[in-house]
């Protein structure tokens, strides 16, 4: 079986500093049509950090889901920046730690049904501390967990950021196997 949708028109609805969106017009493979809502996103980073055997996350307010939620370290990708430099920026500005491993381990959608946004996902290992420097008007605290304390959480519903349930996962998953 063939998925496919022809798009038959576009029009931009909304251009601001970090997205865009734009309206479809599509054709499916049976000839019908619809459209599409689409968030243009430039991607971003996130980072699965392991200090000491714990995994570094920071707690932080997100509007969108008007509460404080607990994540791993995440930034958007700016124009021209590699995924890996982003990396890095991303870890020093939210946790004032570099690493002397930085390892992209995959790539995916964070939800590929009405956005473009892709996620790379990097092991941030060989921590050493330093001072933390967010972005202007970005409040975030820092905080240190065992990787098994986290699976618990996720359980609990205490952790409920998709990237960082991912990451979770992988790294005790990493832990399962010995390869950490």
């Amino acid at each position: 079986m063939v998925f496919h949708e022809t798009t038959m028109s576009s029009k931009d609805i909304f251009e601001g500093k970090i997205i865009k969106v734009r309206v479809d017009k599509i054709r499916t493979k049976d000839g019908g049509e619809s459209f599409r809502e689409i968030v243009e996103h430039p991607g971003g980073v996130a980072i699965a950090a392991l200090a000491d055997g714990k995994m570094v996350l920071v707690k932080q307010f997100r509007k969108a889901a008007e509460q404080v939620l607990l994540e791993i370290p995440a930034g958007k990708i700016e124009k021209g920046e590699r995924p890996e430099i982003t990396a890095v920026r991303e870890l020093k500005e939210e946790t004032g730690f570099t690493a002397s491993r930085m390892k992209h381990l995959f790539t995916f959608y964070s939800s590929p049904g009405f956005s473009s946004e892709k996620i790379y996902l990097y092991m941030a290992e060989g921590l050493v501390s330093g001072e933390a420097e967010p972005d202007e008007n970005e409040h975030v605290e820092m905080v240190q967990y065992d990787i098994d304390t986290l699976i618990k959480m996720i359980e609990k519903g205490e952790i409920i950021d998709g990237k960082t349930i991912v990451a979770i996962q992988v790294v005790y998953n990493l832990k399962m196997n010995n390869e950490l």
